[in-house]
C-alpha cells in the first residue's frame, strides 16, 4: 500500500520513474544528441535546445522562460559547460513548477480547514475524469476520511453509472438522480447529504461536453452557486483534468476551462503512456496553476500526490 503522507514509498517512486520512461527517453535522447561533440554552450546550442524542449510539450511561454534563465546564467558565468547544461535546466523546471496551496493541501491525511470539504471536477469526455474521482476517493477513504460523491453528470447515463461502479470500488456513497436531472439540483443534495453525515470530503462530477460549449459553462456556475448556498465557500476545489498524451491540446483545455471556471489545480491522467510529459512542465507555469495529482496506471491505488522534486529526479536520473 502506498504511503499517504508526504513521504513517497519506494514503490511509488519506482511507479513514477517507470510512468515517466518515454518522456524521459525522448527528451534526453535528444539533449544527448544536441550537446554530442560540443563543449560549452553557445547560442547554436540555446537555439537547438529551445526547439527541443517546445517539440518536448514543454510549451512556447515556458519554453521562453527556461532559454531566458539559461541564457541569465551563461552571462553571468562566462562559461558553462554542455555537462552542466542538464543539471542548469533541471534547476529551472523545479523553479517553474508550483507547490500546492496550503488551505488546499494534495496530502490525503492532511488536515481539512473546511467540513465538509468540497471538490468540483471538470475536465472534458475521455479524460479520465471519472476514473479520476474514485482514485481520489478511495486515498481520502483509506486516509480514514468519510467521502461522499456527487454524480452531477447527468448529460449521459453512462456517466453515472460509471461513477457508481468507482463509488463501488472505493466504497464510498454515491448520491445520484436520473438521466437529464437539472446537475446543480444532484450537488444540493450531496452537500445536504455530506452535512447530515458529518462528511469530511465531498466530491462532485461534471459533465464532460466539449469545452467549446458555452451552455456547459454557465452549467459549472450554476453548479458553483448553489453548493455556496449549503456550504460555505463551495466548492473549496475546482481539478481540471486532462489526458497528459493530447499534449497542446490539453493546453488549449485548459486556457478554455480556465477563462470561465476557478481552476485551483490540475490532474494529469495518462502520464505512463506518453512521451508528452513535458506537459506537466508547460501547463503549470503557464497558468500558474499547481499539478495535484497525475495518473502513472490504471489501478485504483496508480493515482499519485504530485511532488515536483520526485517528478523531476524521476524525469532526469
Amino acid at each position: 500500500m502506498a504511503l499517504l503522507s508526504g513521504k513517497r514509498s519506494k514503490q511509488e517512486e519506482e511507479k513514477l520513474s517507470a510512468g515517466l520512461e518515454k518522456t524521459r527517453s525522448s527528451l534526453f535522447g535528444k539533449l544527448n544528441r544536441l550537446v554530442r561533440g560540443k563543449d560549452t554552450v553557445d547560442a547554436d546550442v540555446l537555439d537547438d535546445l529551445e526547439g527541443i524542449l517546445v517539440t518536448s510539450d514543454v510549451g512556447v511561454k515556458t519554453t521562453v522562460d527556461i532559454i531566458r534563465r539559461v541564457e541569465e546564467r551563461v552571462a553571468n558565468d562566462k562559461y558553462v559547460s554542455t555537462r552542466e547544461l542538464q543539471s542548469l535546466i533541471r534547476d529551472e523546471i523545479s523553479h517553474l513548477m508550483l507547490d500546492h496551496a496550503p488551505d488546499r493541501p494534495a496530502d490525503f491525511d492532511a488536515p481539512l480547514v473546511n467540513q465538509p470539504h468540497v471538490i468540483m471536477v471538470v475536465g472534458v469526455n475521455g479524460v479520465g475524469k471519472t476514473t479520476s474521482i474514485g482514485k481520489i476517493a478511495h486515498r481520502y477513504k483509506e486516509a480514514g476520511k468519510l467521502v461522499i460523491l456527487g454524480a452531477a453528470d447527468t448529460f449521459r447515463a453512462a456517466a453515472t453509472e460509471q461513477l457508481q461502479i468507482w463509488g463501488e470500488r472505493a466504497d464510498v456513497e454515491v448520491i445520484k438522480q436520473g438521466q437529464g436531472s437539472d446537475p446543480a439540483a444532484v450537488a444540493f443534495d450531496t452537500l445536504a447529504a455530506a452535512n447530515n453525515r458529518n462528511a469530511d470530503v465531498v466530491i462532485i462530477d461534471t459533465a464532460g461536453r466539449l469545452h467549446t460549449k458555452g451552455g456547459l459553462m454557465d452549467e459549472l456556475s450554476k453548479i458553483k452557486r448553489v453548493m455556496d448556498r449549503q456550504v460555505d465557500g463551495a466548492p473549496h476545489e475546482v481539478l481540471l483534468v486532462l489526458d497528459a498524451s493530447t499534449g497542446q491540446n490539453a493546453i488549449r483545455q485548459a486556457e478554455e476551462f480556465t477563462r470561465s471556471v476557478d481552476v485551483t489545480g490540475l490532474i494529469l491522467t495518462k502520464l505512463d503512456g506518453t512521451a508528452k510529459g513535458g506537459i506537466a512542465i508547460g501547463i503549470s507555469n503557464e497558468f500558474m496553476i499547481p499539478v495535484k495529482y497525475i495518473g502513472v496506471g490504471e489501478q485504483i491505488d496508480d493515482l499519485q500526490v504530485f511532488d515536483r522534486e520526485s517528478f523531476v529526479k524521476a524525469l532526469f536520473d
